[in-house]
């Protein structure tokens, strides 16, 4: 069982991470991409509550969106508030994007979101270039995992 009752975040600063992502795909390449909120969004990421496990990203007529991203709504703002999945339009140089859209429709690959975070007074989303990960992978990164905790947990009896 788990220390503590809070969940674990990738990096400090960060609104949510998508861990198990990690686990489901291998990682190609990442870009940091600007998020076009509404309304009470951004008061509602900074509650932290924001949930990015079934989040994906999309390409279409040229523009980026990023698709499952669930933003709470923004409990004060009872009446003037935001539809928590909706499609949000994601920000990228034309230059990145047109790489993005040649890669993910030649080589059969995914974008999927790895962090939400502020920086500075703008939410950003980390985007990862994704490859899914056969189920053979999936037993090798647990193989490894479990190697490393073992390995870990001798250096600490050695070491009392």
């Amino acid at each position: 069982m788990a220390k503590g009752g809070k969940k674990k975040k990738a990096a400090p600063g960060d609104v949510a991470s998508n861990r198990q992502a990690a686990f489901r795909f291998e990682f190609l390449d990442k870009l940091e991409a600007g998020l076009v909120l509404h309304g009470t969004e951004v008061k509602a990421l900074r509650t932290g509550t924001a949930q990015l496990k079934d989040g994906y990203a999309t390409i279409q007529d040229g523009e980026l969106w990023l698709h499952n991203v669930h933003i709470p709504p923004y409990a004060p703002a009872s009446r003037e508030n935001h539809e928590p999945e909706r499609p949000r339009k994601l920000l990228l140089h034309r230059r990145e994007l047109d790489k993005l859209a040649g890669q993910v429709k030649e080589r059969g690959l995914t974008l999927v979101p790895t962090r939400l975070y502020f920086r500075g007074p703008r939410a950003k989303v980390e985007i990862a270039l994704a490859r899914g990960k056969d189920q053979f992978d999936k037993r090798q990164s647990i193989r490894e995992r479990e190697t490393k905790r073992d390995m870990q947990r001798a250096l600490r009896e050695a070491n009392r």
